[in-house]
């Protein structure tokens, strides 16, 4: 049985390459359009359902998905422009309870999301070898490159969207 919480096992930091790069760039601009199929035709009690006991709605999991990608892509930018910026941690956990989050139309959520990355995958696909060595400071993780967190979110997308998914196929939601 998989671990519900890690429906493609938990992340796992690579070497970067040039190839590896372009897969995950790829897998941020597909993000949004994988998140609107993973709640197409659900109904509004399944979308205020838990993707697993104790876990996020699927409603909550597609604001996170906002919230988050917003960040990292805030996050992006300061690296660039700053000498190692130390940059501000969030409550996940309390953002995924204020009222936008838990009572949303998701729309507004997958339309922000959907232009985000096309915003985040025109700067990412500009970025050299180079600019993806810059740094932030996370104030729990320390200092992180951009490759890293360009890395983070592209497993990020797809945890997400597979939480949904898995949570369809348990419950037979075709």
């Amino acid at each position: 049985m998989t671990d519900e919480r890690f429906p493609i096992g938990p992340f796992s930091m690579e070497a970067p390459t040039s190839e590896k790069r372009r897969a995950w760039i790829k897998e941020i601009e597909e993000t949004p359009d994988q998140a609107r199929k993973a709640i197409e035709g659900l109904t509004p009690e399944q979308l205020d359902s838990p993707y697993r006991e104790g876990g996020w709605t699927v409603r909550q999991v597609i604001h996170h998905l906002a919230d988050s990608h917003i960040n990292s892509f805030v996050r992006f930018k300061l690296a660039l422009t700053e000498d190692e910026p130390t940059i501000r941690g969030y409550d996940e956990k309390r953002w995924a309870e204020t009222i936008e989050a838990t009572d949303a139309p998701l729309d507004v959520s997958l339309d922000l999301l959907e232009s985000l990355h096309k915003r985040w995958v025109f700067l990412l696909e500009s970025l050299t070898a180079n600019e993806l060595q810059r740094k932030f400071n996370h104030p729990d993780r320390g200092l992180m490159t951009l490759d890293a967190n360009l890395q983070i979110y592209a497993w990020h997308g797809r945890h997400h969207v597979a939480h949904i998914e898995a949570l369809r196929e348990r419950e037979g939601w075709r």
